[in-house]
């Protein structure tokens, strides 16, 4: 190995690996798509942010996107799963906030005892698709749609 191999992958694995990773930073998020036997969705209403939306949040570092939607569901709305999670689609955020994603699930078999506001969620209730509250997220409204076949798949959140 010569002298400028070694030197470039000395400055790889130092810099430039943070370099790369402060410029493209990457986000990423997951929520949960919960749907009762009668068809309804159940949302969430945040203490810090406006409208409705699927219970959800960051992904931490050292998590799955499956854990963090667990942790999420049982924090934001104490959902216990009886059955699996499945993937819905991954979205880019991108235009409201670069270089964020979110990762969607659906599920329907699953255990809910009610809910106590917390500091951060203040509401959460199950609406049928045909009533859904006047502020819910429009990225809420189009992962409904997707997920009633009403339209298809987008890539964009």
């Amino acid at each position: 190995m010569n002298a400028r191999y070694f030197l470039f992958g000395v400055f790889h694995r130092s810099l430039g690996q943070k370099f790369l990773r402060w410029k493209r930073s990457l986000t990423l998020g997951a929520r949960v798509a919960v749907i009762d036997g009668q068809g309804r969705f159940l949302l969430v209403k945040q203490s810090y942010a406006p409208g409705w939306l699927f219970p959800g949040g960051g992904v931490e570092f050292g998590e799955t996107c499956e854990e963090a939607a667990l942790r999420e569901l049982h924090e934001e709305a104490e959902v216990q799963p009886s059955g699996p999670l499945v993937l819905h689609g991954v979205f880019s955020n991108h235009t409201v906030f670069p270089g964020d994603h979110l990762v969607i699930y659906t599920l329907r078999d699953f255990v809910w005892n009610g809910f106590t506001p917390t500091s951060e969620i203040v509401a959460a209730e199950f609406f049928a698709p045909d009533q859904l509250p006047p502020d819910t997220m429009a990225s809420t409204l189009r992962r409904i749609d997707e997920i009633l076949g009403r339209a298809p798949l987008s890539p964009e959140w």
